[in-house]
């Protein structure tokens, strides 16, 4: 079973179940203040870790992440534990940071899926590979059968806001949220006023005000 964490202990509002992106953890830094920024704006998450991040966890050594089905099929068990768990009343969407963001949209665009949780959010899309912008990763944004919300930083080298303007059809169900001058970890430009912990901030209320929109029930 996957590594839990929960941010939260409100009795109410929509769950984000929480995936790492490929080289860090689930209580990697960047996460860990995500956690605690959803929670100050009404979110509780739980996180998790892919089997890779596990034996890493366990024996220290540095490996890939597993390969794309291995790693949708521990997501769906994750929501299948989720949905039978304590939380299961609770308006239900999951996403990740990069890697695990993609995951979850993959999921978001799974027929057999549809209805097993709200929708999807991503911090810090991998739209392509750093230098390869013919190499889009946004085939299944037309199969989606729930709204996503992308929260990027305007200078992501996986995919600027000029790159994606330009290549990423209109879609009724993606949104996009930017973050002026962020990075791929919603750093901010030396010259910026605005911190890393006020990107940080404004990524979890973006996130929020897109969950609490689309909760039903």
């Amino acid at each position: 079973m996957a590594i839990f964490t929960e941010n939260g202990n409100k009795s109410d509002g929509p769950v984000l179940l929480l995936a790492h992106g490929a080289g860090a953890p689930a209580d990697s830094p960047f996460m860990n203040e995500l956690a605690v920024c959803l929670d100050q704006n009404g979110v509780t998450t739980v996180r998790f870790e892919f089997p890779y991040m596990q034996k890493r966890r366990a024996d220290g050594k540095k490996r890939p992440p597993d390969r794309q089905p291995a790693l949708l099929q521990s997501f769906e068990q994750m929501v299948d534990h989720l949905s039978a768990g304590s939380l299961a009343q609770r308006p239900l969407f999951i996403g990740g940071k990069s890697m695990g963001g993609r995951m979850a949209s993959l999921l978001g665009a799974e027929p057999a899926l549809t209805g097993r949780f709200q929708g999807v959010v991503c911090f810090g899309y991998p739209f392509h590979p750093p230098g390869k912008p013919e190499r889009w990763r946004t085939g299944h944004f037309g199969e989606l059968w729930c709204p996503l919300l992308v929260v990027q930083g305007t200078r992501d080298p996986f995919g600027k806001r000029e790159e994606v303007s330009a290549s990423v059809p209109s879609n009724p169900l993606v949104d996009i949220s930017w973050l002026d001058g962020g990075d791929h970890d919603f750093r901010p430009l030396a010259r910026q006023v605005e911190s890393h912990s006020q990107m940080l901030q404004r990524a979890a209320q973006s996130a929020s005000a897109f969950m609490h929109g689309n909760s039903r029930g």
